[in-house]
């Protein structure tokens, strides 16, 4: 009735090892390349675009509203 005692399977928590560090690995590229663009899209929002500089200069050319005439 006694059951003999179940041998560990080692194979099975080196699977287990390699599938968290490959999952590891892919967090960190999402993390970088992220943390990236968050960085690019910083460096490049303090540089006006050309649009706006039209419509800053399309502004300055109307003459104010209810201006004396």
């Amino acid at each position: 009735m006694n059951k003999p005692p179940r041998k560990k399977n080692p194979t099975f928590g080196v699977a287990v090892f390699i599938v968290v560090a490959i999952l590891l690995v892919i967090a960190t590229l999402f993390y970088n390349a992220i943390h990236e663009k968050h960085e690019f899209d910083s460096q490049n929002a303090q540089e006006p675009s050309v649009s706006s500089d039209a419509a800053a200069a399309a502004n300055a050319m109307k003459p104010a509203s209810g201006a004396a005439q």
